[in-house]
């Protein structure tokens, strides 16, 4: 990539911005841009650390054909610029999710098009159906669910969820909008000879991350325990039993980079990334791993009915792109906690006011 320019969208959030300042690490003489609209409260933090590691950034939206225009000629766009909530719309219009999620997508697909670009795509776990995963066979252990190995749908196994689970059914107007975005993608690469991978991430986590309830659930869990405030066990019993394997941000940069330096054969390819069973975690699990860092208790509330869009489990299955690569996740949920943790004590004057509520 030496020379060339390398354009992330959602260059300022948690995923743009790590993978950005990443990549200008480790392609020195790339010229990196990060376009962000500034949205989520505390993107604007990150602008500094941008401006530091040396990516240029550019104050846009992508769903303004023009603003894209300002960055010029690319080489490669990571499209990490999404509405991240998968309740999004749920009690209120959903035209900012599909504006963003979908229409967005298709001017930076068009931008790259223009510019004989390839593309990488941070597309979501959830184009996965809510009845479907809510079907899976699983048990009840002592802290949390797990999934059985005899399942009734192809694609699941206690391995987890594989890209041939089917697609059938509904899955979110955010799930909707990355399926959609998805299969416009295969078809730029299809008609205009793009280069382009599809990765298809569950939850990620790590430092600077602005979590909310309802995206980026690590990070609040640490930041309540660290800084006060309330939290919930929220359906399936109340417990905090549900699962989800979490990854690690630099995990994934890792993967691109090998997905960069390998884009003529993995090109086309649409992949499963996520932590997998060794790096997964219940809410229950998670509550004792964050007492364990930050030395303090919270009353956690339990509500025993399920909110719209939850599932029980979600475990990433990630054969496919660990036999096309050799890649895995290195960074287990303990030491990812520990780094929040450590991050969130360091930077308590600037985080609390977003993160503590």
């Amino acid at each position: 990539m030496a020379g060339q320019t390398i354009l992330i969208t959602g260059g300022a959030g948690f995923v743009g911005s790590a993978l950005a300042l990443g990549l200008k690490a480790c392609y020195g003489d790339a010229r990196v841009v990060a376009l962000d609209n500034l949205k989520r409260r505390g993107s604007e933090l990150n602008l500094t650390r941008l401006k530091e590691g040396g990516v240029e950034f550019v104050h846009g939206d992508i769903r303004t054909p023009a603003d894209l225009d300002e960055v010029g000629g690319v080489d490669l766009v990571l499209e990490y610029s999404a509405e991240p909530s998968v309740l999004a719309g749920y009690n209120s219009s959903p035209r900012y999710v599909i504006d963003t999620n979908l229409n967005g997508t298709i001017n930076c697909l068009e931008h790259a098009r223009k510019h004989n670009a390839a593309v990488i795509f941070l597309s979501s776990s959830r184009v996965y159906p809510i009845q479907t995963l809510n079907e899976m066979v699983y048990s009840e252990g002592e802290t949390r669910f797990e999934l059985s190995d005899a399942q009734m749908v192809s694609g699941i196994s206690a391995k987890g969820i594989a890209e041939d689970c089917p697609l059938d059914g509904v899955r979110s107007m955010y799930g909707a909008s990355k399926l959609c975005s998805e299969l416009i993608m295969q078809e730029y690469m299809a008609m205009y000879d793009m280069p382009g991978i599809i990765n298809r991430c569950g939850v990620l986590t790590g430092p600077w991350q602005m979590g909310k309830v309802d995206q980026g659930v690590v990070v609040l869990w640490a930041a309540r325990h660290l800084y006060g405030g309330k939290l919930g066990y929220f359906g399936y019993g109340g417990a905090g039993k549900q699962v989800r394997d979490i990854l690690h941000v630099n995990d994934l940069l890792n993967l691109v980079i090998i997905q960069l330096e390998n884009m003529k054969t993995l090109s086309g390819g649409l992949f499963n990334v996520g932590g997998g069973n060794d790096v997964s975690v219940s809410l229950a699990e998670l509550t004792k791993i964050c007492e364990n860092y930050t030395g303090n208790t919270l009353d956690i509330s339990s509500v025993k009915e399920t909110r719209n869009a939850d599932i029980p489990v979600y475990i990433t299955d990630n054969t496919r792109i660990s036999e096309a690569t050799g890649w895995m996740p290195t960074t287990g949920p303990e030491a990812i906690l520990e780094e929040v943790v450590e991050w969130l004590r360091d930077h308590e004057s600037m985080l609390r006011s977003v993160l503590a509520e």
